[in-house]
């Protein structure tokens, strides 16, 4: 019993040090370096480039009354409606892939999701809260920048389902020519990390 207090104790003392660092913003090296070493290794792929590019040529009339529209849809579908829009993308060989790619991580990644130049999901690695990003810091702060080599690491959170410490980092995608065309967030798991 004394021992098992003496570990809970000291984890508990760890998870506060933990939080105390990842809320002022020292995870955002260790991260940014993953990102670097791991992500960027694999944006470039074929199969993220010529989805986005097939996504960014279909979508490139929409009005933001559309993208409203399919977000709402989507919404719908997330909250147990038609489950048709959501079913497509999971289904995509992108989303492929990004399973394919958090699975190979080793619990490091926890979600991925890409996203075209207006901020709507091409592919995910499980389903999102909403279709549209592109009015969120993870979009606005790399691709809405212009900035073909933007990342950006968001605060460390505690999921409370999971008692998981994660942040999200993303980054601009950029086409064969450097042109930003999209981007990319992903989940890491900071105790994993």
């Amino acid at each position: 019993m004394k021992n098992t207090l003496k570990y809970a104790v000291a984890a508990v003392a760890l998870m506060v040090g933990v939080n105390a660092a990842t809320a002022a913003g020292e995870h955002i090296p260790a991260v940014t370096d993953y990102a670097n070493a791991n992500i960027k290794t694999w944006v470039s792929d074929k199969t993220v480039i010529e989805a986005i590019k097939a996504q960014n040529a279909k979508n490139a009339s929409l009005a933001q009354s559309d993208i409203d529209a399919l977000d709402q849809k989507w919404r719908a579908g997330v909250d147990g409606g038609d489950m048709a829009m959501i079913d497509e993308v999971l289904a995509n060989p992108l989303s492929g892939f990004l399973r394919d790619k958090q699975m190979a991580s080793n619990g490091v990644i926890t979600e991925i999701f890409v996203t075209d130049d207006k901020g709507l999901n091409v592919g995910q690695s499980d389903v999102t809260s909403d279709y549209w990003q592109g009015d969120e810091a993870k979009w606005q702060k790399t691709y809405g920048t212009g900035d073909a080599a933007a990342i950006f690491v968001d605060e460390a959170e505690k999921d409370e389902s999971t008692q998981m410490l994660q942040s999200q980092v993303s980054m601009t995608i950029a086409d064969e020519s450097g042109a930003p065309i999209g981007a990319i967030t992903v989940g890491i798991n900071l105790n994993a990390l």
